[in-house]
């Protein structure tokens, strides 16, 4: 699958890491959730509800210590204080909010000690709008066809490999991609920092790899990243 007009930069789906050592979970508190975000050009919508304050909520342990990352709710992620921290100093770029979330409790959710010290979480959201996927190289099965040009929203039933139009992509090492919103997409220095620190719970896979297809309708007829 590799082709060499996509051979650099490299781009990486961030994905939950069920069944980790540190897989870890959020239940937010309270159902109160403001308006989804809306594409600009047309008014669909471009992601899920959003979050309001306060930010609080329930911590799930599944593994055997916190992760550093975890899914947060609507289109934003809980990130522990240190990967927080070590984001500022090495001035990585994409995530806004760093709003505190306060846990009303901890639960764990096998047999075992409880870890003695829970991580703080920052709730964060990942940029959007600039970065667009390039529908000549991806495998992306849709329900329709897109009909705006900028949002490029559609219903999505399988993904076989995906990248970005060459030149859409300004810089942000996390963010969501035009026509593919649903997704978190970090960069290779992302990939990198993520490796060097020892971050947890995080699934990184090259997006020209990533396969999610939960009806088995396999990649669509035309598969131009197959063949280059």
């Amino acid at each position: 699958m590799a082709s060499e007009s996509h051979a650099s930069p490299r781009f990486f789906a961030l994905r939950h890491a069920f069944g980790s050592p540190y897989d870890t979970s959020f239940e937010r508190e309270g159902d109160v959730m403001g308006e989804p975000p809306r594409c600009p050009h047309c008014g669909d919508i471009v992601g899920l509800l959003t979050w309001l304050p306060p930010y609080t909520g329930k911590l799930n342990l599944h593994g055997q210590d916190f992760g550093d990352f975890v899914k947060g709710p609507g289109n934003g992620l809980l990130l522990s204080e240190r990967l927080v921290d070590a984001f500022r100093k090495e001035g990585l770029t994409g995530l806004s909010g760093f709003h505190p979330v306060e846990m009303l409790r901890v639960r764990r959710q096998r047999r075992g000690p409880k870890p003695p010290v829970v991580p703080r979480y920052f709730y964060v959201s990942p940029a959007y709008g600039r970065a667009v996927i390039d529908a000549a190289h991806s495998r992306i099965r849709r329900s329709e066809p897109i009909s705006c040009t900028y949002c490029r929203a559609t219903g999505v039933d399988a993904i076989h490999g995906f990248s970005l139009e060459p030149g859409s992509w300004q810089g942000e090492d996390v963010f969501r991609p035009r026509g593919l919103h649903g997704e978190i997409v970090v960069s290779e220095r992302f990939a990198q920092f993520v490796t060097q620190h020892g971050f947890t719970n995080m699934l990184l896979t090259p997006t020209e790899e990533l396969v999610w297809d939960p009806l088995a309708l396999g990649p669509p007829p035309s598969t131009p990243l197959g063949q280059a």
